[in-house]
């Protein structure tokens, strides 16, 4: 299915893709009570912090996150990811979202997955502040020339 305004769009494979994120969310929470937030799983698997979903499991999920890409661009026609800064911005860039998840008390999927499924007002402010933050540097960098389209 094509887009008119986005012509590489897949909607198909991000609503499937969706729906998967959030069987997952669902199952996390129901089964374990835990919210399965990317940051604070990366936090729990690597010991930064000591409360969450049990280790282990926090290993497994961070572990399963790259693997489960790998598979489906081994099942796939493959996805050629792109990235045209260099690896010391793409470092930078995730030391800066990662300082932020943690002062944020979470990350992008924990706050706009989880925590808008459970209604959360915290959730709902950070998921706003995060949205009009990306909206507003995608607008600032489209007008100062940094990117396309």
């Amino acid at each position: 299915m094509i887009l008119p305004s986005f012509p590489s769009a897949m909607p198909v494979a991000g609503l499937a893709g969706g729906l998967l994120i959030g069987l997952a969310a669902a199952i996390m929470l129901l089964g374990l009570g835990r919210i399965a937030g990317v940051s604070g799983m990366l936090a729990r698997a690597s010991g930064i912090a000591d409360t969450g979903a049990p280790r282990a499991v926090a290993r497994a999920f961070v572990i399963g996150l790259p693997l489960g890409a790998l598979l489906v661009t081994l099942a796939s026609s493959g996805v050629e990811p792109r990235f045209t800064g260099s690896i010391l911005q793409l470092v930078i860039a995730g030391l800066l979202v990662g300082f932020g998840t943690r002062h944020g008390s979470g990350c992008t999927s924990g706050h706009g997955v989880c925590g808008l499924s459970r209604l959360s007002r915290r959730s709902m402010v950070a998921t706003l502040t995060f949205m009009t933050s990306g909206f507003a540097t995608v607008g600032l960098m489209r007008a100062f020339g940094f990117i396309n389209g």
